[in-house]
């Protein structure tokens, strides 16, 4: 409806100070043009919004003005009081401050939507945890943070995944958590990357401040490096034939392995099937698994290694 997304023009501005025709056409998922026009019924309506000209230019509201609209809908209370990872806040050291602060938010609502938020919790509750926790230990979570709240440069030992270790000066942008994975981005050399946080073994934050990149957005920056990421991922790719018994199995039987495509079962009532690995060692190691249920069509090279491993689980029960 036009009228909640005046509301929401609205507040974006409030909260943001200055947007883009663009950006809040993007937001709002309507045209630049529907926008325009919006613009016009607020400034009819007696809201002060003013546009700003030139390559920094964009729409804001007049100096001080600032709506008092609290009305929530439904939907929107259900995402406000929607229970976070509390894994993640108990990382960030957050987790007394995120219930001080819902009791404030709570006691701020109408009585008649108190107990419908406090019902929520009850409703959804969010677990990143796997079954079998592995959770590396982020020593320098808080030293990150402090960094990353003041724009301080912050001194990191780092070890790579083949224990190579180093020492740099970095300009933290940005924690992210995938599943319960930390990452930190930020500035070394002047190129913008990633560390894992478990493999930080030292932080020490510097006096000396930076100015972050004003274009710089982590969310975006998050998704085009997966992508690269994924991208580049090494991929070795195998053709089996895969017996019946088996076939509910292996889209279980190991983070390593995707299956492609499955054809019809041949003659002999096995399954053609496409997968592929990040390497052939894991390609064999996840064949053998299955015993004589599986046999490789190709390529010839991992028969082969196949073969040598099989001789030499032979060999040690001689």
């Amino acid at each position: 409806m036009r009228a909640d997304r005046l509301i929401s023009i609205l507040l974006l501005l409030q909260n943001h100070g200055k947007m883009t025709t663009k950006a809040l056409a993007n937001e709002l998922e309507v045209t630049e043009r529907t926008i325009h026009r919006d613009m016009e019924a607020l400034s009819v309506a007696g809201i002060p919004v003013l546009a700003d000209r030139g390559k920094h230019g964009g729409w804001r509201l007049v100096d001080q003005y600032r709506t008092r609209l609290t009305g929530l809908k439904d939907s929107e209370l259900k995402t406000l009081f929607l229970s976070p990872s509390f894994q993640l806040l108990s990382d960030l050291g957050y987790t007394k401050d995120w219930k001080e602060a819902r009791q404030k938010l709570l006691a701020a609502l109408p009585n008649t939507l108190q107990s419908q938020a406090d019902n929520l919790w009850n409703r959804i509750h969010i677990d990143i945890d796997p079954w079998k926790q592995s959770k590396h230990e982020s020593i320098a979570l808080n030293q990150l943070q402090q960094a990353l709240w003041e724009d301080r440069k912050i001194r990191i030992a780092y070890e790579k995944a083949n224990k190579d270790s180093s020492e740099r000066i970095v300009e933290p942008l940005g924690l992210v958590a995938k599943g319960r994975t930390w990452y930190l981005i930020a500035v070394s050399n002047q190129e913008i990357k990633n560390f894992r946080v478990s493999r930080i073994k030292s932080a020490v934050l510097l006096n000396e401040t930076f100015i972050r990149p004003a274009d710089f957005q982590l969310a975006d920056f998050w998704a085009e490096s997966k992508q690269n990421f994924v991208r580049n991922l090494p991929v070795f790719e195998v053709e089996v034939e895969a017996s019946p018994s088996i076939i509910e199995r292996l889209s279980f039987s190991g983070r390593f392995a995707q299956v492609v495509s499955m054809d019809s079962p041949n003659e002999n009532g096995w399954f053609p099937v496409k997968l592929t690995f990040d390497t052939k060692q894991e390609a064999a190691s996840y064949i053998i698994g299955f015993g004589n249920q599986m046999k490789i069509i190709s390529p010839s090279s991992l028969i082969e290694s196949v073969k040598v491993i099989g001789e030499s689980v032979l060999s040690l029960y001689k």
